[in-house]
Order: C-alpha cells, then sequence, then structure tokens
C-alpha cells in the first residue's frame, strides 16, 4: 500500500534514496523492485530488524539503519530521492527535521513527504483525545500551505502534490468514533476486512475498491503528498 507515486518522484534504477520512518519498509521495498539502492531509516530498533530481514530475501541493494532524523548519519548530498512517510506530524521540530533531509538530499534531487490530511484529520482529533493525545502521536494537523512553506524554509522547491487513501479515512473516523481501544467492534473489523481484501488485490473486489479510491482522494485521502527538488 503506497502512499507515494514513484514516477512523480523520479525514482530510477541505480540511484541511492533514502526512505525515512521506514516503519514496515513498504516504500523501501518497491524502491529495491524498482533497482535503487536503499537505505532504510527508523527510530524503531525493531522496525528496522523486521525491514533489514525483508531487505535481505530481496536480495537488492538496501540496508536498514536505526536512528534519528534528526541526526541522520550522512554526509551532505549522499542520496538521490528521499522519501518521509508520516514522519513529520510526530515531530516537534519539523522543520529542523526538513532542513537535515535537504542537506542529505543531492543539489537537484527530489523528496516526498507525507502527512495526513488536514480535513480527514481534522475529524479524527475532534472524535478522539486518545488518538492525538498518545505518547509519540500526532502533534499537529497540516494544511498544504504550512507544508509548503516549511519546505521552501529548508531550502526546498515544491513541485507537486497529491492525495492518497481515501478508503481509509472513513475507517479511521469510524474507529476514533466508538474508541480506538475497540478494534473488535463488529463495524471496525467489517471494514478492516475490506481494507485488507484490497491490499491484497482480492479478484473483483479489488477493481471495485480500487475505483473507489480514486475517487475519494480528491476530497477525502487520508494522506498528502508533497513532492519537492533540492535547488541546484
Amino acid at each position: 500500500m503506497l502512499t507515494v507515486d514513484y514516477d512523480r518522484l523520479g525514482v530510477q534504477a541505480g540511484e541511492r534514496l533514502l526512505d525515512v520512518g521506514c516503519g514496515a519498509g513498504r516504500h523501501a521495498y518497491e524502491a529495491v523492485r524498482r533497482g535503487a539502492r536503499v537505505v532504510a531509516y527508523d527510530l524503531d530498533p525493531s522496525e528496522v530488524k523486521d525491514t533489514a530481514t525483508v531487505l535481505r530475501a530481496l536480495g537488492g541493494p538496501g540496508w536498514a539503519v536505526n536512528g534519528d532524523v534528526l541526526r541522520v548519519p550522512f554526509p551532505n548530498s549522499s542520496f538521490d530521492r528521499v522519501i518521509a512517510a508520516e514522519v513529520l506530524e510526530h515531530i516537534p521540530d519539523d522543520l529542523a527535521a526538513l532542513t537535515e533531509l535537504a542537506r542529505v538530499l543531492r543539489p537537484g534531487g527530489t523528496l516526498a513527504v507525507t502527512v495526513p490530511r488536514w480535513g480527514p484529520e481534522l475529524v479524527n482529533w475532534a472524535l478522539s483525545n486518545e488518538y492525538h493525545e498518545t505518547p509519540g502521536g500526532h502533534v499537529r494537523i497540516y494544511r498544504a500551505g504550512a507544508l509548503a512553506e516549511r519546505l521552501a524554509s529548508a531550502g526546498l522547491e515544491v513541485t507537486g502534490r497529491g492525495y492518497a487513501h481515501g478508503l481509509h479515512s472513513p475507517y479511521w473516523w469510524l474507529r476514533c468514533a466508538v474508541g480506538l481501544e475497540r478494534a473488535d467492534h463488529r463495524l471496525v473489523r467489517a471494514y478492516h476486512q475490506l481494507l485488507v481484501w484490497d491490499i491484497e488485490r482480492a479478484p473483483v473486489i479489488s477493481l471495485a475498491t480500487r475505483a473507489a479510491e480514486r475517487a475519494l482522494n480528491p476530497f477525502i485521502g487520508k494522506s498528502m503528498v508533497m513532492y519537492a527538488r533540492r535547488a541546484r
């Protein structure tokens, strides 16, 4: 389940790509499949360990590294492409994080940042304090203009914007409405099963859900994706 459009990011075989906040590695794996040389980077050691195992199994040039986005352990201009998916909303000093990512991106290189979209995220915050007050959770909601300003302040030129995961917004609204601890609620379980079917490309259903998500993304896509380039 990718959030970033790799064609818009411009990923090419042989390029160096840094996947910051890699989590379970979904973006890193796709980059390896496209022939990129990938570093999957995350603060959570357990995520890094699991991602490293899969990267080895894929057999491509990929490494997993544990570390903080505010102190990326690579020299200036080390990467051709950078992805930071669902990271900035967790970091109090997001400008410092973006400045660090711009530092390791080569001049002319491109970056994709994804954050929860303003409207759908605002509904989650309104329905559940637990959703955003959990330690390590979301500390802000981004409007597109605010994120573009942060990127510009870090020396990055915004080149485009997109939205993803329109089917996921109602799922989280439902979770927040019934209580995040109620994952066993029958409506939550039913909706979750639909999302799993979609991700696994179940016959027949996937065609309908893909069409529905494409229609919903411009309006209630859960994630906003902003693409940017480091000035030469």
